[in-house]
């Protein structure tokens, strides 16, 4: 994967609440996985598959242009959500767990509904209204309690108080029931508008009834009993149900997934096992006596973080030797080597999956890893020049300016060093330390130089709020 796991911004409270937008109820029943380490994991291989499976949706939905991204979260569940307009958020469970291309191609088709919608900004306004709704109950419920309070003792009872209590509870139970249903409206039409996204692109809406028929039994069992009116979605029966009577409709609705991209998502789900799931569940899924590609893949990646780097090459090497094109495999094998030390071993392998992936910027940054961490002054402007490319294209990878500072530390270029450290330190969250190193770069630069002006960005520039 290098399913390397990046830092970001903490999200807003919108974004917190707008993560009722999934595109299906989680099992209740079913344990979570209890994955370690920050909130957003990265690797090319399932980023791209993630983009060719969105990108024909989007055009069709008017969004090609607006540059959505696609956010893998560190969490094992099924969910997928939109926060901000600009990215959907997909747990690696969530691939996992999807057997098909065309079941994950639902789930994006649903939360590309949403962003065509335009639902997060009609639910900000709905927000806004409830806010302001929720200041004058709470104001007059405070008034009434305290009007009770200076009467209790006259009276003799607090009736009075505790209906300022009321006052104030109930205007907030019927603003959130009326936001919850807001967000239920929501989600048949993101079901409704998927389906079209998929009969305009001539694919199966199979897939997304399949991901939401799969749940139904657990989550009515969960839910038994419950206020439907509780629920941020439609109780799930009655949401399979009209999805299923509109999307069986489809002219494409038998239609299967292509072979070639079938197997192409079987590899990333037994990446995504490999890297994310212990050993023993990789090869309960993977056993010996699979002898798929897929299988194989898992079974390598596994060996490798399991320690035994021998036989993990031997088993990459096999897989090489069946796709010599795939620029993953040797990403792994790269990879493999420079996490064992081996970091001049790992340049060549690298190399190789950097030029047939096209320069991809997360691939050049382990490049850069490597060539830095061989301790060879000979490989530092060639680390410098490919970090560099990557961070203009990955802007937002902490790894990348690490690394490229580590580059100009050893060139003995210590304003760019600082730049680069301030750079890494703020998109970890660090904001102290890349004030001070952004404050240290500034009286190494000239005054005016690029250089200085990003680093004096740096310094005046304020935490995100919470």
């Amino acid at each position: 994967m290098s399913l390397q796991i990046a830092l970001r911004k903490k999200a807003s409270a919108l974004t917190a609440l707008v993560t009722a937008m999934a595109i299906a109820l989680t099992p209740f029943s079913a344990a979570r996985a209890q994955a370690k380490g920050p909130p957003v994991l990265r690797d090319t291989e399932t980023e791209q598959l993630l983009r060719e499976y969105t990108r024909p949706i989007l055009r069709v939905a008017g969004l090609e242009k607006h540059n959505i991204q696609m956010v893998i979260i560190n969490d094992g569940s099924f969910n997928a959500f939109v926060a901000d307009g600009r990215r959907i958020f997909v747990n690696w469970g969530a691939i996992l767990q999807s057997e098909t291309p065309n079941q994950i191609i639902g789930v994006l088709a649903h939360e590309t509904g949403h962003l065509a919608g335009g639902h997060l900004s009609k639910l900000r306004e709905q927000l806004a209204a409830a806010q302001t709704q929720m200041i004058i109950a709470m104001l007059l419920g405070a008034g009434a309690i305290a009007a009770g309070s200076t009467q209790r003792s006259s009276v003799g009872n607090n009736g009075l108080a505790n209906a300022g209590a009321a006052a104030i509870a109930a205007p907030q139970e019927v603003i959130r029931r009326t936001l919850l249903s807001y967000q239920r409206q929501q989600e048949e039409n993101a079901d409704r508008a998927g389906v079209k996204f998929l009969a305009a692109t001539q694919q199966s809406p199979k897939g997304m009834y399949e991901t939401f028929k799969r749940f139904t039994s657990e989550s009515l069992f969960a839910a038994r009993g419950a206020d439907p009116y509780l629920q941020s979605h439609p109780m799930p029966a009655e949401r399979v149900a009209a999805l299923q009577e509109f999307a069986s409709s489809s002219p494409y609705w038998n239609k299967k997934d292509d072979p070639a991209l079938q197997l192409r998502h079987d590899m990333v789900r037994a990446k995504i096992s490999a890297f994310m799931e212990r050993p023993e569940t990789v090869y309960r899924r993977y056993p010996q006596t699979n002898d798929s590609l897929p299988a194989r893949y898992a079974r390598a990646i596994s060996t490798y973080l399991h320690g035994d780097l021998r036989s993990a090459l031997a088993q990459i090497d096999a897989l090489i030797q069946v796709q010599p094109n795939n620029p993953y495999f040797y990403e792994v094998r790269g990879q493999a080597l420079l996490e064992s030390g081996k970091a001049a071993e790992a340049i060549a392998p690298l190399r190789k999956a950097v030029a047939l992936s096209n320069n991809a910027p997360l691939i050049e940054m382990l490049l850069g890893q490597a060539l830095v961490g061989t301790d060879n002054k000979a490989y530092t402007d060639d680390a410098v020049r490919i970090l560099r490319a990557a961070v203009a294209r990955e802007p937002e990878a902490a790894l990348g300016y690490t690394q490229l500072a580590m580059a100009y530390g050893r060139k003995g270029d210590y304003a760019e060093a600082d730049l680069a450290s301030a750079q890494a330190a703020y998109l970890r969250g660090d904001n102290k330390t890349a004030r001070e190193l952004a404050t240290r770069a500034k009286t190494r630069f000239a005054v005016g130089t690029p250089g200085w002006v990003k680093a004096d960005d740096i310094v005046a520039a304020k935490p995100p709020r919470n």
